[in-house]
């Protein structure tokens, strides 16, 4: 691990203090880390269309609303090379949740989350991309794929 030195006035240093105690870091470094490791992904996955990258996308539908749930699971069958898992939720009586992970090329997975969260019915929609390296590893004349977080 490499050591890095850093100097904050006064009132920026209780703002970040606050903000990490809030959020339970038990020390300055560790909060940083996760800053700095928050600041580098959402820069990657806004340059780089070509890198891979996993994802969440998560929304909030009326399972009443006019074929929505449907419409939303066809659209995952048609992007099944996509789409690893959904959870479905139900919110009450008529809300469910959905949370659907993703794995694929920064810009195909980008673009299939703004397409479900785009549906007509769908409220309350947030996308999670985290750029990661693919490697494909060998095992007992098995292949799979390990996907690793790039920071």
């Amino acid at each position: 691990m490499k050591r890095l030195t850093l100097s904050l006035d006064e009132h920026l240093a209780r703002q970040f203090d606050q903000w990490s105690r809030k959020r339970g870091y038990q020390n300055r470094s560790e909060a940083f880390r996760d800053l700095l490791r928050a600041r580098i992904e959402q820069e990657t996955v806004e340059a780089d269309d070509d890198g891979y990258c996993i994802a969440t996308v998560s929304y909030v539908y009326n399972h009443h609303e006019r074929h929505l749930a449907g419409r939303l699971a066809s659209a995952q069958h048609e992007h099944h090379g996509l789409t690893l898992t959904t959870q479905h939720v139900h919110l009450d009586h008529d809300d469910c949740l959905e949370t659907v992970v993703l794995r694929g090329s920064i810009k195909e997975v980008r673009s299939f989350a703004e397409t479900l969260i785009a549906e007509r019915g769908v409220r309350h929609g947030k996308v999670h991309l985290i750029p990661v390296a693919v490697e494909v590893s060998r095992h007992r004349g098995d292949s799979h794929v390990h996907l690793h977080p790039l920071n």
